[in-house]
């Protein structure tokens, strides 16, 4: 019903612009009339095109075609945890931690909210002329890879290692980006990467992944599946490498036979960027070019990221495919921006009647806060060392991710107008006669050189932003920053600037704490200068090679108090963007630590922010340093200089809190025996220092779970290029985890009882009722995380040890209870049998639902939630299930 009057009104309009079309000299093509149906106003537009501009249409970067009245548009753009790259907007916690909260309303809440900022964005830069990169409407966003193995430095964007919480919340997050207009997509998302990828990140390009059938369907596919079935997702990208000898971009039976044919999608799929040319020059799975994408189309991928696809015209003419397939596949990317509304008169789109100041609003702000509380995990708290008390003598807060505002955002991110870091929300949240004492204690890896702190650049720096590279002109943004420590990845540092080619001017008093030998430069990706007292101590005016950033530095010697004009003068040419002034000085290490040390014994807590970030893990990175490759880890253990840090503090004997960021899970083996407590706040977002402040000091009860596994070392898993599921994540391995999957602590604490099932014995094919009461019967209202667990215990053929098949996340007030009810669906009873089908066998279930899994008794204080469990049994003849 609540469609009816958009679809009238739509109708209306659409019948207004026909009759006007009819009263003038010239009838509109039917392309153009808003009142036919989309599939025949794509036929009509097709019809029209030669050879070489339907062509142009299938890269990202499709030209406008004048003739017909097609605008420019570029394919490309994100929206992992907030819209990306383009300007200032909310940034919410990275997808792992969105997965932490296994909250699917809260996932469909955020995601809405995102496609409301992409809406009133992309109007905005149409008004202004703009529709290049990162302006559009389709975005490649979300990547529902398996989070299978903690090494790969992508699993950050994941909703992590499990099948069924991946797959609700892709469609949460898909439904919240899509809109439910029944005309128009509010924006389209774009299933990534399928399928069967998730590292190693150096040899994404070329590597094999095999997979057996089991593994295909029981955890490599379902969240894909649920995507298209149920997200009805209208975009999906092909993954760079080969999946069972195939590359995924030409895997006819990946891209036709299941997710066209058994799935029945209708949408469209895209190359990873340059996956097209990896199939001939990397694969060798043909012989050019033009022959590469052939085989691409012809498999099922419509759209190439990179200009691969210019070759299908000699690819026509060399007969490797006929125009009626490039027709195929260009219909089905006209389709889509019809059904974007590109083609209709604005006042037809409801989404296009967003106002630009919807973007960046306190009230995206406030969900960014509550999306960052849900996603924190206590991990331990001994003897209720948290929530702390804000009147508190003295706090120290050490660590080298206690004020980095880059680590709060992960990666494929957007820029905020504004960040609370760990040590700002801490400062925010104390009594004023608190004192807090910041020490950075260790950079993140031991490297001896750290940027210069805001304590010794009083008042801040005055920084001119250019809108070119030489600091020409007046500029387009002047403001005061803080210090010079900037990652812009791939954005813009403001609004008002290029993304590229920009350039940026920082003046101000550098003060040294004490006197001595000093190192004192930059580092920096491409053309920077550094003076000191007018005195050019860096001049490296060209980009560096590869676009890696690089480290420069001068030896001087400074005196204490005394405060010294510095200016910093940096360059962008493409790509990211890093800019950071730098220093270093002798024992740098123990100096650092000497100095935490001396901070924990004059406090009352310490509050140690540790953990990793995304400088260090992520997409094909420049990184090799100890227990780093390329963007993903060859060790999960806390960095050693950071191990070493948390030792000599808590060797100090004051209470220790351990606050971890990253993107991955961290083997805290020491901290998780000798620390009082431990938080897991991932990459938070925006607002991820209040969160990290509410529940430190009891504003808010945290009640986040594990979506991966947390091991106590890389010895406890296989080869990380073995792409085969047993012994890797919660429902395959068979050793103790340092914290399991799903797991997570309260300051509530939560009884199960009364678990009911339906009935105890039902027929192959039917659903079960589960339901079960949950009672908070602690002495603080929280949020509880009620999982379910499934275990076939007479499978004739392997199957996981158990599998998540229902969670629900429920407020309740102390001393509140609350029936929390589940159906199982008959598919989740199923198994794949040793031909590769689907089937229900009959035999005896396990059921255990609680606020964890099952068996889990590392810890006393794990016991802030219960598990009950219960039996029922399949009978009758073993039933087949269909995969459409």
């Amino acid at each position: 019903m609540k469609h009816q009057r958009p679809i009238a009104f739509a109708l209306c309009l659409a019948l207004f612009w026909s009759s006007v079309a009819a009263a003038g000299q010239t009838p509109l093509p039917p392309y153009k009339d808003p009142s036919l149906p989309v599939e025949k106003r794509v036929e009509d537009l097709v019809a029209r095109m030669t050879l070489e501009e339907k062509v142009s249409q299938m890269v990202n970067a499709a030209a406008p075609i004048e003739r017909l009245g097609i605008p420019a548009y570029d394919w490309w753009n994100e929206a992992l945890h907030g819209v990306a790259r383009a300007g200032y907007a909310t940034v919410f916690p990275q997808a792992i931690g969105l997965a932490a909260t296994w909250n699917d309303d809260l996932i469909h809440r955020v995601a809405d909210v995102i496609a409301t900022e992409a809406r009133a964005k992309h109007h905005e830069f149409v008004r202004r002329g703009e529709r290049g990169r990162y302006q559009g409407l389709t975005f490649w966003s979300p990547n529902i890879n398996i989070f299978r193995d903690p090494r790969w430095g992508r699993g950050q964007e994941t909703y992590g290692e499990d099948p069924y919480l991946t797959g609700r919340l892709a469609v949460a997050f898909i439904r919240g980006l899509q809109g439910d207009d029944p005309r128009y997509f509010k924006v389209v998302a774009t299933a990534k990467h399928y399928a069967v990828h998730s590292g190693p990140e150096p040899e994404r390009h070329s590597f094999n992944a095999m997979a057996s059938e089991r593994d295909l369907r029981e955890t490599y596919l379902p969240a894909f599946r649920a995507s298209v079935v149920e997200g009805k997702v209208a975009g999906v990208m092909c993954a760079y490498n080969r999946t069972n000898g195939e590359p995924c971009c030409a895997n006819r039976r990946l891209l036709t036979d299941i997710l066209r044919g058994e799935w029945g999608f209708t949408g469209h799929v895209v190359s990873d960027c340059g996956a097209i040319e990896d199939i001939y020059r990397r694969h060798r799975f043909a012989r050019s070019e033009a022959e590469a994408a052939a085989l691409a189309v012809k498999a099922g991928t419509d759209l190439s990221c990179g200009n691969e696809y210019k070759s299908l015209v000699q690819a026509v003419r060399e007969g490797l495919i006929s125009e009626q397939e490039i027709d195929a596949a260009l219909k089905r990317l006209l389709t889509i921006r019809f059904r974007l509304g590109m083609f209709d008169p604005p006042e037809m789109v409801p989404y296009a009647r967003i106002p630009f100041s919807e973007n960046d609003s306190p009230a995206h702000r406030q969900l960014a806060l509550e999306a960052a509380r849900q996603s924190i995990v206590l991990l331990k708290n001994e003897a209720g060392a948290l929530p702390l008390r804000k009147d508190l003598r003295t706090i120290a807060v050490i660590g080298p991710n206690a004020d980095a505002p880059e680590v709060l955002l992960g990666n494929y991110n957007g820029q905020p107008s504004k960040s609370v870091t760990p040590l700002a929300g801490i400062r925010a949240k104390v009594s004023p006669r608190t004192r807090v004492i910041y020490e950075l204690g260790s950079t993140l890896t031991g490297e001896p050189v750290a940027p210069v702190p805001a304590s010794a650049l009083p008042g801040g720096l005055k920084a001119e932003y250019f809108n070119n590279k030489d600091l020409q002109g007046q500029p387009a943004l002047v403001r005061t920053d803080e210090q010079v420590n900037f990652n812009w990845d791939r954005g813009r540092p403001a609004p008002q600037v290029n993304d590229d080619g920009f350039s940026v001017r920082w003046t101000g008093r550098f003060v040294p704490p004490e006197s001595g030998p000093y190192r004192i430069g930059a580092i920096a990706d491409d053309g920077v200068r550094v003076y000191l007292d007018g005195k050019l101590l860096i001049d490296e005016w060209t980009p560096s090679p590869n676009n890696q950033p690089r480290t420069l530095l001068k030896d001087v010697q400074l005196e204490a108090g005394r405060a010294y004009d510095v200016r910093i003068e940096y360059f962008d040419q493409t790509r990211a963007a890093v800019a950071r002034f730098v220093w270093s000085f002798p024992r740098f290490k123990e100096r650092l630590i000497e100095d935490a040390v001396r901070a924990a014994r004059q406090a009352d807590a310490v509050i140690l922010v540790l953990g990793i970030s995304p400088t260090l893990e992520g997409e094909e990175m420049q990184v090799n340093v100890e227990g780093f490759r390329g963007g993903d880890r060859t060790d999960i253990a806390l960095p050693r200089a950071q191990e070493d840090l948390l030792r000599a503090v808590q060797a100090v004997g004051k209470p220790t809190i351990v606050v971890l960021l990253s993107g991955s899970a961290l083997a805290v083996n020491w901290a998780s025996e000798h620390s009082q407590a431990i938080l897991e706040a991932w990459y938070p977002g925006e607002e991820g220092g209040t969160a990290i402040a509410d529940v430190l000091f009891g504003d808010y009860n945290p009640a986040g779970r594990l979506p991966v596994t947390f091991y106590k070392s890389v010895g406890q898993l296989p080869p990380f290029e073995d792409y085969r599921m047993e012994g890797r994540t919660y429902r395959y391995f068979r050793g103790e985890p340092l914290y399991p999957f799903g797991f997570g602590l309260s300051y509530a604490r939560f009884r199960y009882s009364n678990l009911r099932l339906s009935a105890e014995k039902i027929r192959a094919g039917e659903s079960l009722t589960v339901s079960v009461d949950v009672e908070n019967v602690g002495q603080r209202a929280g949020d509880e995380v009620v999982q379910l667990y499934i275990t076939d215990l007479e499978a004739t053929v392997p199957v996981p040890i158990r599998s998540l098949a229902g969670f629900k996340r429920i407020s309740l007030a102390p001393g509140e209870r609350r029936t929390v009810q589940f159906t199982l669906a008959p598919r989740q009873m199923s198994l794949i049998d040793d031909r590769g089908r689907r089937i229900i066998e009959p035999g005896a279930f396990l059921i255990s639902v609680g606020g964890k899994q099952p068996g889990f008794t590392g810890r006393a204080d794990a016991a802030t939630t219960g598990v009950v469990t219960g039996r029922f049994t399949v009978f009758g003849e073993k039933l087949e299930l269909p995969e459409k």
